[in-house]
């Protein structure tokens, strides 16, 4: 994926994947690709830098801008020297996109979160042990923080036989690993002609893929979990003991504000419930700093929260205005300064619950997916570097855990039972 570069969540890093294929396809050897995200106006502005340092460093070539930041600022980028074509997230993922057109415009965006959702065409060839599936995109809810449901669109879900197939292709390459991946994969299958749940998906990968060694999910929503989602998670050991939740904040007003669908207590008892059930699950949240009116004792909710539902992993963002979107408008914005310090915070106090878990695997015999000679992940998702780098690149390995560091686990792999010395 030397001609993409990717930004933003798992589900782009999916289509990143897809526009590598579809370049190679297409021809376009001349052509740059940014996969763009606008998570926050920090991350848009990383784009832009990045777009100008391509545009710099490759005089011979072209650039084309895609995804989300691409569908809101079509203009800006492509009044940007270098770049030839701006894509939207529906058009990003068409192979005549890309095909050089005498009279095609530069800027496509007109499509997005109209056209029905599809895998089928896209190609499921990977050279990893872990690969991504994109069962969703969009999402139909109105986060007043969020500018993700303008460039998505709707909640739009890829059919559950379309979903199956493309697994068992990936099963067929030795693939150790799938990560079901969205925009709002809680959400998936309302949409559907004939309605289902994430569960029923989820039930259907397991029952007709048994040859797949581990399945996980990327970020999900707290309050959409249905009962048979939560049943196959404390249940099936092939479903892995750690989810991302998309929690936010842990202010019950705060929350109110911010337009989420669930309060503090739900989200303890989520993770409560199912640690319960099935006591080696982790959790990681994404939580938001600084959100507009958050007074200093609702922020030391948020931070007790932590404690409170066990989060081990975090993505904290200080807020971020954006443009177009209701929190934007609030009066009461807190100074960047402040919000900033909050994030801080809390990064330390994620921080000392990493450190708690790495330092209590110390000795332990861990099983990782290998995704390079030297490096892994656990069944929780945790980072493992190899102290002694392996032939394969490949597969599931037994490795005994040596230490750790603010970062990665450290371990060596166990030979492999029958293996000669």
């Amino acid at each position: 994926m030397d001609k993409v570069f990717n930004f933003g969540c798992r589900l782009n890093g999916f289509e990143s994947e897809q526009i590598a294929y579809l370049l190679e396809e297409t021809g376009r050897d001349d052509l740059l690709v940014v996969n763009s995200c606008a998570v926050t106006n920090e991350t848009e502005r990383k784009v832009r830098q990045k777009v100008r340092q391509l545009a710099r460093d490759n005089p011979d070539k072209t650039i084309a801008v895609v995804g989300c930041s691409a569908q809101l600022h079509p203009e800006q980028y492509a009044a940007m020297s270098g770049v030839s074509l701006v894509l939207g997230n529906d058009e990003k993922l068409s192979a005549g996109s890309y095909r050089p057109e005498g009279n095609a415009p530069p800027i496509r965006t007109a499509s997005n979160g109209k056209k029905s959702l599809h895998i089928h065409e896209l190609k499921a060839e990977t050279q990893k042990s872990r690969g991504q599936v994109m069962i969703q995109t969009g999402c139909d809810h109105d986060c007043t923080f969020c500018a993700i449901t303008t460039a998505r669109g709707d909640s739009r879900s890829v059919p559950i036989h379309e979903v199956v197939d493309y697994v068992q292709k990936l099963c067929t390459q030795d693939i150790s690993e799938v990560v079901l991946t969205g925009v709002d994969i809680s959400a998936y299958g309302a949409d559907l002609p004939e309605p289902v749940t994430l569960g029923n998906l989820v039930a259907e990968i397991l029952h007709h893929v048994p040859e797949l060694p581990r399945l996980r999910f990327s970020s999900i929503d707290c309050i959409e979990l249905d009962e048979q989602l939560k049943e196959l998670i404390v249940s099936e050991p092939r479903i892995m003991p750690h989810l991302h939740l998309s929690l936010q904040s842990g202010d019950d007003m705060i929350l109110k504000r911010m337009k989420r669908r669930h309060n503090r207590d739900q989200a303890i008892a989520l993770c409560r419930e199912l640690r319960a059930k099935r006591p080696e699950m982790i959790f990681g949240a994404d939580l938001i700093a600084g959100f507009p009116t958050e007074t200093p004792e609702m922020f030391a909710n948020t931070l007790d929260l932590i404690a409170d539902c066990g989060l081990t992993f975090l993505h904290v963002f200080p807020f971020s205005a954006r443009d177009g979107t209701p929190a934007a408008r609030i009066p009461t914005q807190i100074p960047m300064q402040e919000r900033k310090r909050r994030a801080k915070a809390l990064r330390l106090k994620g921080e000392e619950a990493r450190t708690k878990l790495y330092s209590s695997l110390k000795d332990t015999v861990q099983e990782i997916v290998l995704e390079y000679h030297n490096y892994g992940r656990t069944p929780h998702s945790i980072p493992v570097r190899l102290n002694t780098p392996l032939e394969t690149d490949q597969g599931v390995v037994q490795v005994r855990i040596t230490g750790w560091d603010a970062d990665y686990l450290h371990g060596e792999a166990l030979p492999v039972a029958g293996a000669s010395a």
